[in-house]
């Protein structure tokens, strides 16, 4: 218990460093051309714009992806706040999006080797390129991949065999045969020498000889759906369980956001008939995991759910999508409940169904 204890100081102390930025620069567009540039906080130019293609940054802390045009090419790297370049041409890329720094971090690609490692919010290579494939930086952890091939299927690659360790952005490695899971909170990390009872924690046994244990997101939400919110179906419950505003789908409209208070109310009967159903072992229903979507939670009080590029931090703030199928034949399509993992606990977010019947 004190040795966990001291574990979730360290994080919380951790995390609370990282979120309060010191001097973020905010990215402006050239009113005359589609050129990035950066402001600091109160307006000063500190970069003129210059930058195109993947710089895809709209806040800097400390280190950034970005593209300029030099000499009728196109020149990609790393740019640091002391204006330092580094990894030139060896940005990593996924999705057609270059990568975004995550605690100080950020990861490049070796265009010779095609290995991947890290550099720190200096500039300076933390993790060599030693790696087929790694994670972004979690807690400062990561999740390794050596000695894997790659296999093109299509358009899309896949690794083939390789070793998988969960590693320190020390580049010590904490655990051996480590596979990859999303699913894992790297920010709720406990270390013991047994392993955690805890029935929504998954344990590992460390290479220190300790036990290293993760809270599982998916066992956490089921938990808290039939602990929590499927045992008080009460009006005030689902308003306690509900985010500041609920988005939901109407045809004519589109998505609409609406106040909870407001929304809860006027549509208490169906959504407690609904999650009702979660209970009926006879009920069809799956869970699935997703990123919020940048594109329907747009306004202020979304900002901490995304990174300085704009990607859902899902890795921290996953979203648990309910997708429930009919009941009668006669019925068509199915409904979708999201609920917001937030530091308050997860919440309602988020309502589609195709009975158009939500106010």
């Amino acid at each position: 218990m004190r040795l966990s204890f001291f574990i979730y100081l360290f994080i919380f102390f951790s995390c609370t460093a990282f979120s309060q930025n010191k001097d973020t620069w905010v990215s402006f567009q050239d009113k005359d051309s589609a050129y990035i540039g950066f402001k600091d906080k109160n307006g000063n130019i500190k970069i003129e714009p210059k930058f195109i293609g993947l710089t895809f940054a709209s806040k800097f802390d400390d280190i950034i992806a970005v593209t300029e045009e030099d000499n009728e090419n196109w020149k990609s790297y790393y740019l640091t706040k002391s204006g330092k370049k580094v990894g030139i041409d060896s940005l990593y890329t996924f999705d057609n999006g270059s990568d975004c720094e995550n605690e100080g971090f950020i990861r490049f690609r070796d265009p010779k080797t095609d290995k991947m490692g890290m550099f720190n919010g200096e500039g300076k290579i933390v993790i060599p390129a030693e790696y087929s494939n790694l994670t972004k930086a979690k807690n400062g952890m990561f999740i390794g991949l050596k000695d894997a091939k790659k296999e093109l299927i299509g358009e899309h690659f896949f690794w083939k065999e390789g070793k998988e360790f969960l590693v320190d952005t020390n580049n010590k490695i904490l655990i051996e045969n480590f596979k990859y899971n999303d699913d894992l909170n790297f920010y709720s990390v406990q270390k013991s020498a047994a392993p955690s009872k805890d029935p929504i924690r998954e344990n590992f046994l460390g290479v220190n000889g300790q036990y290293y244990s993760f809270i599982n997101f998916d066992k956490e939400f089921e938990f808290w759906i039939k602990n929590n919110l499927l045992t008080d179906l009460s009006k005030d419950n689902l308003l306690k369980s509900s985010f500041d505003k609920i988005s939901f789908w109407k045809e004519a409209d589109g998505w609409i956001n609406e106040s909870k208070s407001k929304f809860i109310n006027q549509n208490y009967t169906f959504i407690q008939l609904k999650l009702q159903e979660l209970i009926d072992n006879k009920t069809e229903y799956f869970i699935s995991s997703d990123g919020l979507n940048p594109f329907i939670f747009e306004t202020t009080e979304y900002e901490t759910y995304f990174n300085n590029c704009n990607q859902s931090k899902e890795w921290l703030y996953p979203v648990k999508n309910i997708v429930i199928s009919p009941k009668s034949e006669s019925d068509f399509g199915q409904d979708h409940f999201q609920f917001l993992r937030t530091d308050n606990g997860y919440k309602l977010i988020s309502i589609s169904t195709p009975k158009q019947i939500l106010k």
